[in-house]
This record gives structure tokens, sequence and C-alpha cells, in this order.
């Protein structure tokens, strides 16, 4: 939203000036936040993707040992 966009920039904007010391302009601000997130949030989206992919395969490994704590013993044999 506009509303986040803003905040954003106001943090870079911020982060320039009291890491950097220098003034950065609003409508610079707003073409550097558009390439950072272009060109590296990609990478940062992909890593989350991928770390939430991780969380899900652990939950389902925990079911999957959940269903076969539960089974119960037969004298039947699959085929």
């Amino acid at each position: 939203s506009n509303e986040e966009i803003e905040i954003l920039v106001q943090k870079l904007k911020s982060y320039f000036q009291q890491e950097l010391d220098l003034d950065i302009g609003q409508f610079d601000c707003e073409f550097l936040l558009d390439f950072i997130s272009t060109e590296i949030g990609a990478f940062y989206y992909n890593k989350g993707l991928a770390d939430a992919q991780a969380i899900i395969n652990d939950k389902m490994d925990d079911i999957a040992d959940a269903f076969y704590g539960i089974e119960k013993a037969t004298s039947f044999v699959n085929k």
C-alpha cells in the first residue's frame, strides 16, 4: 500500500541520514526502494518460501509419525 511504501521510504531516508550522513530526497529514495524490491527482494521472498516449505515438510513428517504411532498390529500382511 502507499502507506507501507511511505514507511519504508522514511526508514531508508533515516538510515542514510543516521548511518551515512547523507540527505537523500524523497524521489531518489523511492527509486532506491523500487530497485531494492525488484533486484534484491526476490532473493528474500524465495528464501521465505523455502523456509516455509521446510516447516511444512517437518510438520508433515510429524503427522506421518503420529499416524504410524497409532497403527494397530494385525495378523494380515499387506502386499
